[in-house]
């Protein structure tokens, strides 16, 4: 249940808008998942061109807090904020589909659950489970990152993952004493790079980022990527700070904006229609 006194932060949308972000087709409170605890649900986004019987590229926008928390802490569940909304209707007005869901107090296996009924009813919702990627950012990322090594034999297209706490390496704490802080689920705790499956990832870096320890993570972690050559692509906002997609109206966010949905389209939607030309 969403509260009246919502925090100003759940109000701010993406400084970045694209034609047919108004149409998108939502389809609100998919079941996935009933509990004694009550029901868990999804919000499926698709091209406002998207037809019922056609499955679509999904990107799964990854929680890692729980939305029982959230409500209490500002006034609403994490894929009720502006931010999780108008980034699913920019991925959706490029062309993909798009997944937010609830969370209770378990977000990572809550996760599991989600992109198990993906894969289990997707062509039912419009959804190719064989296409599939993640979104992260900030407190999230650690659980995409454990999501990305749990189901490897899966194997996620694709992961954008901004601004994020990433694994703690090199005898770091940081994450773990970030998660006993801010209580986000870290079930990629004690895993190394070489856990990771080869899937192309996306970091976007604040460079003014002031939250301790998330740009020694991320720089920690493309030191290891880079050492063991795995499929990275770093974009560093120099003058941008936390959340920079959210707070910093500048052509340098609107480029970045850009080049994450460019990245998620080239490895959804452009890989495949090059194979299938061949």
């Amino acid at each position: 249940m969403t509260h009246s006194n919502r925090h100003e932060i759940t109000r701010k949308r993406v400084l970045y808008d694209l034609p047919g972000t108004e149409t998108t087709t939502v389809r609100p409170g998919v079941e996935y998942m009933s509990t004694l605890a009550g029901t868990h649900t999804l919000d499926l986004y698709h091209p406002s061109s998207w037809r019922a019987g056609v499955t679509a590229p999904a990107v799964i926008f990854v929680s890692g807090l729980s939305d029982i928390g959230a409500q209490q802490a500002i006034g609403c569940r994490i894929n009720e904020m502006a931010s999780s909304t108008s980034w699913a209707r920019l991925v959706a007005a490029s062309g993909m589909a798009a997944v937010t869901y609830t969370t209770g107090m378990d977000p990572a296996d809550d996760t599991r659950r989600v992109i198990e009924y993906l894969h289990e009813h997707g062509e039912t919702i419009g959804i190719d489970a064989a296409r599939l990627a993640l979104w992260a950012c900030s407190s999230h990322v650690p659980n995409a990152l454990g999501q990305l090594i749990d189901h490897r034999p899966l194997t996620f297209r694709s992961a954008v993952l901004s601004y994020g706490f990433m694994l703690d390496l090199d005898g770091s704490t940081d994450v773990h004493e970030a998660g006993r802080r801010w209580r986000f689920a870290n079930p990629a705790a004690g895993k190394t790079v070489r856990d990771l499956p080869d899937v192309p990832i996306f970091i976007a870096r604040a460079g003014r980022d002031t939250n301790a320890g998330v740009n020694e993570s991320i720089d920690r972690f493309l030191t290891h990527a880079l050492k063991h050559n795995r499929p990275v692509t770093l974009v560093n906002h120099h003058d941008g700070a936390h959340a920079f997609d959210l707070e910093d109206n500048s052509e340098t966010t609107r480029r970045i904006v850009r080049q994450m949905l460019a990245f998620l389209r080239s490895t959804l939607i452009d890989t495949v229609k090059a194979h299938n030309s061949k």
